[in-house]
């Protein structure tokens, strides 16, 4: 199998919430694809996609349960990278500006960098972070 990651789906709980999270407060155009009601489409790289799709919907497609309770942690986290520090701040506000709820404010890291950490309205986890040692943005 070739490494490579092109989708990463979120099992949410109001779509039409979440739409409005992405697309209107952090400002991210709907892609192609994407069907009102149904599911959301969002480029997040090349050839790499955000979806958004019902959580129940998704636990059926997978043939798994949804006990609908949201975990506290659900052992993985979403990066989105950025330039500067300042820009991670920017970022973060944006988000939180957005209904984001901040989980962890922007601070300079034990490796060297400077991250913080907030949770879309469904909980997907998000760093955001400036990387001195790796161009990620």
């Amino acid at each position: 199998m070739k490494p490579k990651l092109s989708l990463v789906t979120l099992g949410v709980r109001d779509l039409d919430r979440s739409i409005r999270f992405y697309r209107d407060g952090l400002g991210w155009p709907l892609a192609a694809g994407s069907v009102a009601g149904a599911i959301a489409f969002f480029e997040v790289g090349e050839r790499c996609m955000l979806a958004l799709f019902g959580r129940a919907a998704l636990a059926a497609d997978a043939g798994l349960a949804d006990d609908g309770a949201a975990a506290a942690f659900a052992g993985f986290t979403l990066a989105h990278n950025e330039a500067s520090p300042a820009a991670v701040d920017a970022v973060i506000a944006q988000a939180v500006a957005a209904g984001a709820r901040l989980v962890k404010p922007a601070a300079a890291t034990h490796w060297g960098g400077y991250s913080g950490y907030f949770a879309d309205p469904d909980g997907a986890l998000w760093e955001v972070a400036h990387n001195p040692f790796m161009d990620l943005t």
